[in-house]
């Protein structure tokens, strides 16, 4: 447990690997995690549930509020439960992955669901001495003040390769045209609301584009701990080519 309580805030769109990284640098710290990405996706599956339209931004936001959401915070077993019910799995189906930015692109849903996730954040600083928090907007509205912000990002095509990868087992033209809308459109919808490919003032930019997840959870490491200067411009290119692993890296 760190001498005292640190956040670590990591943006970035997807395929960025900025999800298997957040799990690892916490792991390796003994921090919380939180996977902020889910919440919108357990909220979508909610709403689907009960038969709410994704386009009534009032019902949906009334959902939010209603929503008994239960997050795993433990890096090892970062679960999520919607009434006692594990969604974990479901909430990576592809209806959801394909509906989820009309949940994430709502002012009203962003607004609730950052709220929980404050509490989240200064209940993990409390329990486990921090947190590594991951998403959209956490280094710049979610937790500004974060010891640590981070915007991990990589090239389209490298974020195409990993995702295709991660759902369909290769990262053919067949597999990376059947990932593009999920990545590319969901991107697009959700930068309406959120900023999340150029890093803000104070916040260190992370290319992993060319970076192995090894290389990737080290740089952010390295970040942590100062072995790199804090600057937009981020940490220097190890210069290894890089090797798609989509389980792992995503």
């Amino acid at each position: 447990m760190p001498d005292a309580p640190i956040t670590i805030a990591i943006d970035g769109p997807s395929g960025s690997g900025k999800s298997s990284v957040s799990k690892a640098v916490a792991r390796e710290l003994g921090l919380g995690y939180l996977d902020t990405g889910a919440m919108y996706r357990a909220l979508a599956w909610w709403c689907l549930e009960r038969e709410i339209d994704l386009a009534d931004q009032p019902s949906v936001a009334q959902a939010a509020r209603e929503l008994p959401l239960v997050m795993g915070t433990d890096p090892d077993d970062s679960s999520v439960r919607v009434g006692g019910t594990d969604v974990g799995a479901a909430i990576r189906e592809t209806r959801i992955s394909e509906q989820v930015s009309a949940v994430a692109t709502n002012l009203d849903v962003r607004a609730e669901l950052r709220r929980r996730q404050r509490e989240l954040i200064e209940q993990e600083r409390r329990r486990h001495g921090g947190v590594v928090v991951e998403g959209r907007d956490i280094t710049t509205v979610v937790a500004p003040d974060a010891e640590h912000r981070i915007l991990v990002t990589a090239s389209e095509d490298a974020r195409l390769s990993r995702r295709a990868t991660e759902l369909h087992g290769a990262a053919a033209a067949e597999q990376l045209a059947a990932t593009h809308d999920q990545v590319v459109r969901r991107d697009r919808d959700d930068a309406t609301v959120s900023a999340f490919f150029e890093p803000a003032d104070g916040v260190v930019g992370l290319d992993t584009s060319d970076l192995t997840f090894e290389q990737s959870v080290r740089a952010v490491l390295d970040i942590v701990h100062g072995a790199v200067p804090v600057t937009a411009a981020g940490p220097p290119d190890p210069g290894t080519p890089h090797t798609p692993d989509a389980e792992e890296h995503r």
